[in-house]
């Protein structure tokens, strides 16, 4: 498997192309100015998501961070919080970082050149590195991205409802990973789509970012093309828990 999750985190390791890549989606830099702005207070937790990334960097021994989108939270021009939150990330960060642009990255980019911070970005249809293709899910991976082994997107920001014998319950990140089903695809590019790589919907990195409850009736995908465009898809929590069919969990 060239994608495999590090344990404990949500983050995965991409063996692909000679390199080792440090996946990561959905990490919503200066989320906390974004949950003032709208009345609910919390302490910034920018130094613990950074302190949390550089040890996921270490542990995988990464020669390159890939974020799939959503490295900051303001959909607009980013707020001083988040400027502030990514000057510092940049600095510590010492390999290449590619940005595979999600739909809360429309202001970034004059932001990261002002840092001077060197970063790839790529559009949010996604791209390739290698044999493994990255998109951020907001909107339907280009035909290039499906041609890889297994293509990697975030966006969902999936979790699992769990309950216990009597009666409590609790939320928990998860990760999912099935088969591309290529109709959907196929019906969307007006174009025949053969090629059926694994599917991993990444669980976001920001905890503080909610999600689609992906075992709750009634829960609707935010991806355009989840949940018809994957089969066979299990869920499995940052611990390394298999938890089988994630519809049936």
């Amino acid at each position: 498997m060239r994608v495999e999750p590090l344990p404990g985190f949500p983050a995965a390791t991409v063996d692909t192309d000679g390199e080792r890549l440090l996946a990561v989606a959905d990490y919503h830099a200066g989320i906390e100015a974004g949950l003032r702005y709208e009345g609910v207070e919390l302490q910034s937790a920018a130094e613990a998501r950074r302190e949390r990334l550089l040890t996921c960097l270490d542990r995988a021994r990464a020669d390159q961070l890939v974020i799939i989108g959503d490295l900051g939270h303001a959909i607009g021009d980013p707020f001083a919080d988040e400027r502030t939150e990514l000057d510092a990330l940049f600095e510590a960060v010492d390999v290449p970082v590619t940005l595979v642009k999600g739909n809360h990255d429309g202001g970034l980019e004059p932001v990261l050149s002002d840092l001077d911070t060197g970063i790839e970005i790529t559009p949010g249809h996604g791209t390739r590195i290698g044999s493994v293709g990255f998109a951020h899910g907001h909107t339907w991976p280009a035909p290039d991205v499906l041609e890889a082994d297994v293509v990697c997107v975030g966006h969902e920001h999936p979790v699992i409802r769990l309950e216990d014998n009597v009666g409590g319950a609790q939320k928990e990140r998860a990760w999912l990973r099935g088969s591309l089903v290529t109709e959907p695809f196929s019906e969307q590019f007006d174009q025949p789509v053969e090629n059926a790589p694994d599917i991993v919907v990444f669980p976001a990195f920001n905890d503080r970012s909610g999600g689609t409850w992906v075992n709750v009736d009634g829960q609707e995908f935010l991806a355009p093309f989840l949940p018809e465009g994957m089969a066979d898809a299990e869920a499995f929590l940052l611990d390394g828990t298999r938890l089988g069919a994630y519809q049936q969990v």
